[in-house]
């Protein structure tokens, strides 16, 4: 998979193109982390309660699955077999900025999610109170 030209440079320059590949909890994606921005997150995983069941199970996933992944001079990165079934890669992947990573989504499924969030009718419901103080 190509990272494209725009996002290359910065992640170059971020632990000299170092990265992690892992799965996402709640989607059908995987989640690409710059090295240092993982070692975080990898830090608060760990610190989670071992008898916690969810917590347990987020450790598994995430931490389970995290691989090591470097980036080429052309910008390419190899997804390895597991996470392509994952996340159901097929030919065509899209890359979604979040932030301090990057989501990797199959094309179809993408925009059926994207289609399916548009049509959801929880927009009506009252925020949450995280929620309510962010302004866009």
């Amino acid at each position: 998979m190509a990272i494209p030209a725009k996002h290359r440079n910065c992640l170059s320059d971020c632990d000299e193109g170092q990265l992690i590949l892992t799965v996402d909890d709640s989607s059908p994606c995987l989640l690409l982390y710059p090295l240092a921005e993982w070692e975080e997150i990898e830090r608060r995983l760990i610190k989670l309660p071992s008898l916690n069941k969810q917590a347990r199970r987020l450790q598994r996933l995430l931490i389970g699955h995290a691989t090591e992944c470097d980036m080429d001079g052309a910008g390419r990165i190899l997804v390895a077999s597991p996470l392509r079934s994952f996340a159901r890669l097929d030919k065509r992947v899209v890359l979604i900025g979040q932030g301090n990573k990057f989501e990797i989504w199959d094309e179809k499924t993408w925009q059926m999610s994207c289609d399916e969030w548009m049509s959801e009718s929880d927009f009506d419901e009252p925020l949450s109170s995280d929620l309510e103080s962010l302004s866009l």
